[in-house]
């Protein structure tokens, strides 16, 4: 299901100006109940309202339908939603995931050598010396590293890493290969 874009913001903006229940907004949202009720009742500050009406995410007539009968559920427009499952991961990583994308590249290359060097690059935000230097073992921090997935990181989005795979496969296929065919030894050098 696509959610609405900044979802404590919209549910506060139905909360004040929809008679819609907590249930119908904290579906619409993803968010709970309770956080909608917290909502209603100020206990979550500094949240600006967001009509979703303008920023066309709902329309006045989807509103006025679920209003209408509590057990029906708001459904986002489909130019929101086809905005909202295109929209791709900004290339800034923050700095408190930076020191993790070492784990996420020896995971990458240990589960799914059919992923390029290039493609890695693209998902990951590194360099090829880095991918590299971790594939033989001598990175400077070869003896810490530890896999782990880079879409549990907040490195990628999944739809990347899933698109990146399948590219991968593709070309092997053309090749002949399998996956298995180009397992890769990541044992640290010594």
């Amino acid at each position: 299901m696509v959610l609405p874009m900044m979802p404590k913001a919209t549910a506060a903006w139905l909360v004040d100006n929809t008679a819609l229940t907590f249930d119908q907004i904290a579906q619409f949202c993803g968010l709970h109940e309770l956080e909608v009720q917290a909502i209603a009742d100020g206990e979550i500050q500094n949240v600006r309202p967001l009509n979703p009406v303008l920023s066309h995410q709902l329309t006045k007539e989807e509103i006025a339908r679920c209003e209408k009968n509590p057990k029906l559920f708001l459904k986002i427009t489909q130019s929101a939603e086809e905005i909202r499952k295109t929209k791709r991961r900004e290339n800034y990583i923050p700095l408190s995931q930076r020191q993790n994308r070492p784990n996420a590249i020896l995971w990458v290359v240990k589960n799914h050598p059919e992923v390029s060097d290039s493609q890695i690059c693209k998902l990951l935000h590194t360099t090829k010396n880095t991918i590299e230097a971790i594939r033989t073992g001598n990175h400077r921090m070869s003896a810490s590293l530890r896999p782990q997935n880079p879409i549990t990181l907040g490195l990628c989005a999944e739809i990347d890493f899933y698109a990146a795979i399948e590219k991968g496969r593709k070309k092997l296929a053309k090749q002949g290969q399998t996956p298995e065919d180009i397992a890769i030894d990541t044992t640290p050098a010594e």
